[in-house]
């Protein structure tokens, strides 16, 4: 949200986009599911990002186990959430630029089996 709001301070037209978990009960690490009846973190306005997009489990851990194969990237599953949600708008996009930012590290995951 606060990187979202310098961003928009700086650019009225970049367009926000959030990533979710699609279930509550999720596996998605240090992601929060925010639909009804969640508990929703203070920081967090529901009108503000321009388009809220959800993830499957699933997609966020085949995705950072690609970032690490393919890329050498060593990233924790939200940030292969945040690729999964950056590919399925690149996919309905005609033109533009897509920023994604990876809010997590794979190094806390390594006595984890994703």
């Amino acid at each position: 949200m606060g990187t979202g709001r310098a961003l928009r301070a700086y650019r009225r037209d970049i367009k926000i986009l959030s990533v979710h978990p699609d279930d509550a009960m999720h596996g998605i690490e240090g992601a929060k599911y925010l639909e009804e009846g969640a508990i929703v973190p203070g920081i967090f306005e529901k009108g503000f990002p321009d388009e809220r997009i959800a993830i499957g489990t699933e997609a966020a851990f085949d995705m950072t186990k690609r970032l690490a194969r393919e890329e050498g990237l060593f990233v924790g599953t939200s940030s292969g959430a945040a690729l999964a949600a950056a590919i399925k708008v690149a996919e309905r996009l005609n033109e533009g630029t897509l920023v994604v930012m990876f809010p997590d590290g794979g190094d806390r995951y390594l006595s984890r089996d994703i």
